[in-house]
């Protein structure tokens, strides 16, 4: 009796007492068998999200940072050019007395300005080598705006030659009439520079006036 049962226990294919659990689908999925071969110092890390930096303004807007005595001179580096060219509105001025009205608070500096030949010349020199040049004593916003005046005023050239050389003799036809616009928008042209530029400085924004800022811009440091 011992014998058999104890031939039955030695011939009796060995159970485990307790099932074994299948797999956990989430340890056999391919992500996290790739997770789980990979060591822990290549172990992917969760990335901090950085901000991206402020984008600098583009707007000319700096009356914060200029003074009032920078303001004030490089309004009137404008006066320069307009008193230079004043003399192309006189077609303007006559058909339309309220522009001389508007600018006849504008009549004592344009008495000095003509008071000598060599008084236009003479400021050429100040705001270009005094103004424009002297980082020392000027800020750039003083020196930009005196450039931009600077190069307006060169730049009045080209109708001055034009009217030396194709003026019309007579204040009669065509041509006269052509050569009286040319005029009229020169001066216009000049006095929106002077509104435009001025009233910008004293508010303590950089005015950029068309055709000349560039140029302005190359010679400033």
């Amino acid at each position: 009796m011992a014998s058999a049962v104890s031939l039955l226990l030695h011939s009796s294919p060995a159970r485990p007492l307790h099932r074994a659990s299948p797999p956990s689908r989430l340890l056999c999925s391919p992500h996290h068998q790739r997770a789980l071969l990979l060591p822990a110092a290549t172990t992917p890390r969760p990335r901090l999200l950085l901000a991206a930096p402020p984008r600098a303004s583009n707007n000319n807007d700096n009356s914060g940072a200029v003074e009032a005595p920078d303001r004030l001179v490089a309004a009137v580096a404008y006066l320069y050019p307009f008193l230079d060219g004043a003399h192309h509105g006189r077609f303007l001025l006559a058909q339309f007395p309220v522009f001389t009205a508007l600018l006849r608070p504008l009549d004592p500096a344009a008495r000095l300005f003509h008071s000598s030949p060599l008084t236009p010349f003479l400021l050429f020199l100040t705001l270009y080598f005094a103004v424009v040049r002297n980082q020392q004593a000027f800020s750039r916003f003083v020196r930009f705006n005196a450039m931009q005046a600077v190069v307006l005023d060169v730049l009045l050239i080209f109708p001055d030659l034009l009217q030396q050389s194709f003026a019309p003799s007579s204040a009669t036809g065509f041509g006269f009439e052509i050569f009286q616009s040319m005029e009229s928008t020169v001066f216009l042209f000049l006095l929106v520079s002077l509104v435009y530029g001025g009233g910008s400085c004293l508010l303590g924004k950089t005015p950029r006036l068309p055709i000349v800022a560039d140029a302005a811009e190359r010679q400033v440091m």
